[in-house]
């Protein structure tokens, strides 16, 4: 399958094709499709992770990282391996995780942003609590309307990746289990607000992408870089070195912005008509990577 599509470091749990690829047209369309760049963990922290029972890692009593990154990873697409890992443990059911600056996201969410109802009625059962936008997945019309009467503006408020309340919606469309008329109502409800649907960013022509492709350094060891690739979106993306990352939504002259993370923005330097660095800026950190 595809290298943005999360897969558990445990590759010996299986998953259906039929189920896998129904979940990976459900988060295309829904915007996102987690992605491994930024789900890092170092080899002790893994190593640690994987000790025998009853012994301690070394975040104890914190839940290992990985195993969060996993629970998050999974709920995109695979509730069985999802069960193996909450049902001792349903605490789990409201793990979180960093996909990148920031980019926060839990279980809860990745069920939802992705359509799958099954995934988001197990978590419930577990004791994770339902959003606005889980609300809005499942076609929950008079409960959205409620909640957005309620607090005037939360229809602006944007999900994990900088997904949007209307696209949320507009998955539940595609969902199995969601009522379609109801969907299609809540539908019609949000565009007639129209500012649930979230930032507008600047278009791009397909050819001007080729130009930033490519790896990025910014130090002398091995994950000291960043690279820059199309996802399966066709849209630019920064990760890790070698890796899918997030997306980069443009906001000027060679400007962007990455998902879900408002505060950091990403500038390439042109020389000679070609793209010699980037800039990448967040709070407190401005950092230059040079293309090699």
């Amino acid at each position: 399958m595809h290298e943005d599509l999360y897969f558990s470091m445990k590759e010996t749990h299986s998953i259906s094709r039929r189920s896998l690829v129904r979940s990976s047209v459900l988060m295309m369309l829904a915007g996102f499709v987690p992605k491994p760049g930024y789900s890092h963990t170092s080899e002790k922290e893994k190593n640690s992770s994987m000790l025998s029972p009853g012994l301690p890692h070394d975040r104890y009593p914190a839940i290992p990282l990985s195993v969060a990154s996993e629970v998050v990873g999974v709920a995109h697409f695979n509730l069985e391996r999802l069960k193996e890992l909450v049902d001792p443990r349903p605490e789990l059911a409201k793990a979180t995780w960093d996909w990148g600056f920031g980019d926060w996201e839990s279980a809860m969410a990745a069920a939802t942003h992705v359509g799958r109802r099954d995934i988001v009625d197990y978590l419930i059962s577990k004791s994770a609590a339902p959003t606005l936008f889980t609300f809005a997945l499942l076609g929950h019309y008079e409960t959205v309307k409620a909640m957005i009467t309620a607090c005037p503006g939360i229809q602006k408020t944007l999900g994990p990746h900088g997904i949007s309340l209307l696209q949320h919606a507009k998955t539940g469309l595609q969902a199995d289990g969601v009522d379609k008329r109801n969907a299609q109502q809540l539908i019609d409800y949000l565009e007639s607000l129209g500012d649930a649907d979230g930032i507008k960013y600047l278009d791009m022509k397909e050819q001007e992408k080729a130009k930033y492709l490519g790896d990025y350094k910014y130090g002398e060891g091995e994950e000291d870089g960043f690279t820059i690739k199309l996802n399966m979106r066709k849209m630019l993306s920064l990760g890790k070195p070698g890796k899918s990352g997030g997306a980069l939504y443009r906001i000027g002259e060679n400007e962007f912005t990455y998902q879900g993370a408002p505060s950091v923005t990403v500038r390439f330097i042109i020389q000679n008509e070609k793209v010699i660095s980037l800039i990448l800026n967040e709070p407190g950190l401005e950092l230059r990577a040079s293309k090699r």
